[in-house]
Formats: structure tokens, C-alpha cells, sequence
């Protein structure tokens, strides 16, 4: 059984940060890819930005200078830092993981999600 449990999170001054947490465990054989993905009040979800299976930065978000991802392979953990938040930021932030179970079935698990609100 797969899990990913995010950390971080909380309520935000508008122009601080946000440092979130996520950690894949269980068993599986590895991860392909693993990112970060978040949804405001009544929009859809939307990518934030993940590492692809070759190791390549997807970014969702168009100000990219505000956004540092970062992994441990070893860990099997994904990071993400944004800065200059602003209340539009206010999300559930997801982690998600593409991991590989065998060598036929790649499966997307989905964290729980942790609030960010950005607000004074």
C-alpha cells in the first residue's frame, strides 16, 4: 500500500512564503514522477509544478521565479517553496506521485491535501 502525507502549510501573510512537504512510503518498486498540484475555492485543480519520470520541471503556474521544487530520490520526498504569495495563492495543496508498482502498472496516488490560506 502506497501512501503520500504532505506537511506545511497554514495561514500565510500576503508577500511571505509557503514551504510544503511530502513523503511517499509503502511498497512500490519506484517513483516515476512526483509534483505538486493545488485548488482554490471553486476552480479546478491545477498543476503547480512536478518532476517528470526523465527528471524535467513541469511548471503550471506562469511566474516560475516564484516557485523552487525540489526532491530526494533516496527520501522519496518532493519539496515545494513558493514566494511573493498573494491571497489568490489561498489553495489545497496536493502532493501527487506517479509510482510504479511492477514492471506493467505505473498508478497516481494523491495526497490528502493541506490548506494554504494567504491573508493578513
Amino acid at each position: 500500500q502506497v501512501q503520500v502525507v504532505e506537511s506545511g502549510g497554514g495561514l500565510v501573510q500576503p508577500g511571505g512564503s509557503l514551504e510544503l512537504s511530502c513523503r511517499v512510503s509503502g511498497s512500490f518498486i519506484k517513483i516515476e514522477g512526483m509534483g505538486w498540484y493545488r485548488q482554490a475555492p471553486g476552480k479546478e485543480r491545477e498543476l503547480v509544478a512536478r518532476f517528470t519520470t526523465g527528471g524535467r520541471i513541469d511548471y503550471g503556474l506562469s511566474e516560475k521565479d516564484r516557485i523552487t521544487i525540489s526532491r530526494d530520490i533516496a527520501k522519496s520526498t518532493v519539496d515545494l517553496r513558493m514566494n511573493s504569495l498573494k491571497p489568490e495563492d489561498t489553495a489545497v495543496y496536493y502532493c501527487h506521485a506517479d509510482v510504479r508498482l511492477s514492471q506493467t502498472t505505473v498508478q497516481g496516488f494523491l495526497g490528502q491535501g493541506t490548506q494554504v490560506t494567504v491573508s493578513s
